[in-house]
């Protein structure tokens, strides 16, 4: 009986709707985040199950399809639920390979015009091409030659001294005000 002293009962606020499953409550994905959460779980029950993930070759196509409709259309959203685990897992692989790909290719394809450029720049032949070549060096992202900078200084300030600033300024504004005699300018009939 002793314990029923030290029973802490949390605040319950009434009136809160609860959603009506997990997947209501959960937020809006993309169709690549809802993919890798889907072929992470896939790939963990796999193993904890020791059940390996071989694709057939129907899978492999049915991913490829998938694929090519996500690549044509990038609003269409794949119902997932209606494909197999190794569907699934195989897409998952495709998409983070091709993303992998991409990455390593404009990365690749950035230095061929980073040097391609710095070619122009030291065989052009007159000194208007050695100039287009060199803006256009200069506007590469991660050269930004002429990329334009601002600087923000802060100052802090106790709350007296913004105080007095701001009473400062506005003793400076007031002298400075003119007075005006309001007219009335309306048509008289």
């Amino acid at each position: 009986m002793a314990n029923e002293e030290n029973i802490i009962i949390p605040h319950i606020e009434e009136n809160i709707p609860l959603p009506a499953g997990a997947t209501e409550a959960f937020p809006e994905l993309t169709p690549k985040q809802e993919l890798d959460a889907r072929a992470r779980t896939i790939t963990l029950l796999a193993e904890l199950n020791g059940t390996p993930l071989i694709p057939t070759a129907a899978n492999i196509e049915q991913a490829k399809e998938i694929a090519t409709q996500m690549v044509s259309d990038p609003k269409h959203r794949p119902e997932y639920k209606n494909y197999p685990n190794e569907t699934l897992a195989y897409l998952a692989g495709m998409v983070t390979q091709m993303n992998v790909a991409l990455v390593d290719d404009l990365a690749e394809f950035k230095m061929y015009v980073v040097n391609k450029l710095i070619h122009e720049i030291e065989h052009a032949s007159d000194a208007k091409s050695r100039l287009t070549a060199l803006k256009a060096l200069g506007e590469v992202d991660g050269v930004d030659a002429f990329k334009k900078r601002s600087e923000v200084t802060v100052k802090v300030q106790s709350i007296e001294e913004v105080e007095k600033e701001l009473l400062n300024t506005l003793s400076s504004i007031k002298s400075k005000a003119i007075d005006v005699e309001a007219k009335d300018v309306t048509p008289k009939k």
